[in-house]
């Protein structure tokens, strides 16, 4: 038999008797002194014939012992003697215990026939001192299984008052570490029906109320011993260690705060060079029919994409990717590799088809062209420029996303800022080389082919520049890009599978673009015949760019460094994890994005003229119309993108795909409505509106299907409660700041003046009262948010 493992003392019996204390001589052994472990083992202890069959053993492993006949006591006594003056002599039961122990490099939780059935001793105090118990009385004998074990019989104490006593501190010191090397084995102390040997003082320490138990095993432990008293290890000092970093309230949020602050850093600067990049573009090229049509030519390639693979890479690869992180033997670097290449091999297809067919491309975006070939000629010029991005789109975010399942994800932010100052520069090459749009008039019947050649590589050289922009951060991750074409057999085939909806999904909403780009462009011609330019489709993705700030910078921020965690939540059915964390991305993003949304209503105007106003006074105030338009459907459509994330962690494709159908079919339907109904001049003010309202009809039905899929908790109240709250705090601020904002604009005008002033004043109203008010309600959430900015300003 093999000893237990002692976790405190290290092994209980063929332990090192170097930190011991020797035995004392053989002259002062009292034979008849108290032992506490030689009481019966079997006769008192619950753990008997039911212990075994409890274990799955047929029988007790000992009871051929009673068979035996009863061994004479001077025998036993002379055994005693020899065993006091070798305490250490060679035992079957004793020696080298760990090298016999067929267990030892089990884990800790692991099960052993020896020890399973001993009671759970590691609540419960001794009855009292040894010295309370009466000798032994010669002649006395136990039954035949005590014999076995050739231990003198006790006889019962006398009754005595019950008292509670500790452990001797002499006696039941510090246990030290385990002799061996290797990992321990401690079994678990939560059920007393498993094995709960876990130190010498568990064995004899237990509750003064329960009738003293003996233990079974005590023969295990005779080097211990010494004429049955027993010998007190001295401890061994214990390994310092520096204690524990206390944990930090918040640390969970604090630090997906800190992930999200750096990327969205990342996303203002490349907001900011967007919106610096769009001056430059209305300064070069105006903001009517030639800026449509570079808009529609640079547009193709992002919605070929994202109908391709984007939606899928960054919906569908991400939780694959975290799968093979967290499964593969290498850390899913062959499996990124593979995803990699499959994308490489794809766009490049798809880029040279769409390169060669782009008029037909062009007729479906913008059917009206076709009337005009000046303008058709110029659009699918710059439509062969721009489709080739396609493929450096693609390979700059599959890059991203390895980046972001490791952890690191600031360079997918960062890295379009190099693009929009090569686009900078592009258009100001432009201005030097041929002037402003208001000096020049340049449009599509006049610009000379070089510089559309011009404009085009340099659309292109920028998209290049942000993709191998990527690759050092790679390295610097310690990811190796390799090509690898086996693509059969590694999970990917599952991953296309579901990015078989994410296809659908992508093609209903692109779809649902298409309709809004060719009602945006008919409208916008027949309102510039007229004399109202910014009311095409140049003036919806201008507005679109603009109102899409916010979501860009704090939801997609936070979203980015949560939908990893959801992926392992998901993946490891924690579904509480995966309510909580969806719950805080919706509420954290609200706090700005529901200010911002009744912002856009009330300084919509004046922000369109500053940035606009250069290149034509009008169009930049009608555009400011649309942005106003666009303004609230802010808050349903950044709870969208949050709550299609919860589907998309559980690999959830298909939900997604019918619920944008909804918004899709919403969207073409009203945008049509208003291109039949109102002006030409306003119908693309009402197609932004119809944009908002088709995402809160989606909204209401992906919140109740998501809600069914994690068991009916989606933490609605507490969401519900922080955006009310969030709204009431906004509705006040929004009405002061838009009074005072269109009067100065009616004061001062609304030149680039004018605008300024109403935007700064209007922008510090709204921020002042939204903050008082929202402190008042008592919005935690704002606290958070005000946190994280004021550590990030104080560095």
């Amino acid at each position: 038999m093999n000893a237990p493992y002692d976790g405190d003392r290290g092994p209980g019996t063929g332990g090192d008797p170097a930190g011991q204390a020797p035995s004392p001589p053989p002259a002062q052994h009292n034979p008849y002194a108290q032992d506490p472990y030689t009481q019966d083992g079997y006769n008192q202890d619950g753990y008997t014939q039911d212990a075994y069959r409890r274990d799955g053993y047929a029988q007790d492993p000992h009871a051929d012992a009673q068979q035996q006949p009863p061994t004479p006591y001077d025998q036993q006594h002379a055994q005693q003697q020899q065993q006091a003056q070798n305490p250490y002599a060679r035992d079957p039961y004793v020696q080298e215990a760990y090298q016999q122990d067929p267990y030892w490099a089990q884990g800790q939780s692991s099960q052993d026939p020896v020890t399973d059935a001993l009671h759970d001793r590691a609540a419960h105090a001794p009855q009292g001192p040894p010295a309370q118990t009466a000798p032994y009385q010669p002649g006395d004998y136990q039954d035949a299984t005590q014999q076995f074990y050739q231990q003198p019989q006790q006889a019962q104490p006398a009754q005595q008052p019950q008292q509670h006593y500790g452990p001797d501190p002499r006696i039941w010191a510090q246990s030290p570490p385990p002799g061996p090397a290797g990992p321990g084995r401690r079994p678990g102390a939560s059920d007393p029906g498993t094995a709960q040997f876990t130190g010498v003082d568990d064995l004899v320490t237990r509750a003064g109320t329960e009738p003293q138990q003996n233990d079974a095993f005590a023969h295990l432990y005779r080097d211990q011993h010494a004429g049955g008293q027993l010998q007190p290890a001295e401890p061994e000092p214990e390994p310092e260690t520096a204690p524990a970093k206390p944990a930090k309230a918040g640390s969970k949020a604090s630090g997906l705060l800190k992930s999200s602050a750096v990327m969205a850093a990342g996303t203002i600067v490349s907001r900011l060079t967007g919106f610096l990049r769009t001056l430059v573009m209305a300064a070069a090229i105006g903001v009517g029919t030639l800026n449509d049509t570079y808009q529609v030519a640079n547009t193709l390639p992002t919605m070929i994409y994202v109908l391709v693979g984007g939606g899928a890479l960054n919906a569908v690869f991400i939780p694959q990717l975290v799968r093979a992180m967290k499964n593969d033997d290498d850390g899913g670097e062959a499996y990124a590799n593979r995803l990699l290449t499959l994308v490489v091999v794809l766009l490049a297809g798809v880029t040279t088809i769409c390169v060669l067919g782009a008029p037909l491309l062009i007729r479906v975006m913008s059917p009206t062209y076709v009337s005009h070939p000046d303008t058709n000629a110029v659009a699918i010029a710059f439509a062969r420029y721009c489709l080739p991005t396609m493929f450096f789109m693609g390979v700059h975010v599959v890059m991203g996303q390895i980046l972001n399942a490791r952890g690191r994800f600031g360079a997918m932010m960062w890295t379009p800022v190099l693009n929009n100052i090569i686009v900078i520069s592009t258009f100001g090459a432009f201005i030097w080389a041929y002037g402003t749009a208001g000096h020049s008039g340049v449009a599509p019947s006049n610009i000379s082919p070089e510089g559309v050649r011009l404009l085009g590589i340099g659309t292109l050289l920028g998209l290049t520049v942000q993709a191998l922009s990527m690759i050092p951060y790679l390295r610097q991750a310690g990811f190796k890009i390799r090509l690898r074409f086996d693509w059969r057999g590694h999970g990917l085939g599952k991953a296309a599978g579901l990015a078989k909806w994410t296809f659908f999904f992508v093609l209903a909403n692109q779809l649902g673009l298409i309709v809004v780009t060719e009602l945006a462009t008919w409208a916008g011609t027949l309102a510039e015949k007229q004399g109202q330019s910014g009311t095409g489709i140049a003036g919806y993705n201008n507005a679109l760019l603009l109102w899409q700030m916010p979501q860009a910078i704090i939801t997609v921020s936070i979203m980015t460094a949560v939908l990893p965690r959801i992926a392992r939540s998901a993946a490891d059915g924690d579904t509480g994890a995966v309510r909580d964390d969806i719950s805080y991305g919706l509420r954290t993003s609200a706090v700005a994005i529901v200010p911002c949304a009744f912002a856009f209503v009330a300084l919509g105007v004046p922000l369109a003229s500053l940035l606009y106003a250069a290149a034509d006074a009008d169009g930049a105030r009608n555009i400011g119309f649309i942005l106003m338009a666009f303004g609230l459907g802010l808050i349903p459509y950044s709870v969208q993108y949050v709550v299609l994330r919860g589907f998309y962690a559980y690999e959830d494709t298909r939900t997604p795909f019918y619920n944008t159908v909804i918004v899709a079919a919403v969207n073409a339907a009203a945008s049509g409505a208003c291109a039949l109904v109102l002006p030409h001049r306003w119908a693309v003010v009402g197609m932004a509106g119809s944009y908002g309202l088709a995402y809160a009809v989606g909204v209401g039905v992906a919140w109740r299907r998501l809600k069914k899929r994690m068991g009916g908790d989606l933490d609605g109240s507490r969401v519900v409660r922080t955006y009310a709250r969030l709204c009431m705090s906004a509705i006040p601020a929004a009405v002061v700041a838009g009074i005072a904002g269109f009067g100065l604009l009616h004061v001062i005008g609304d030149g680039a003046a004018g605008a300024f002033a109403a935007l700064l004043v209007g922008g510090v109203l709204m921020l002042a009262i939204f903050y008082v008010a929202a402190k008042k309600m008592r919005i935690e959430e704002l606290n958070g948010m005000v946190g994280m900015v004021r550590g990030r300003l104080g560095r």
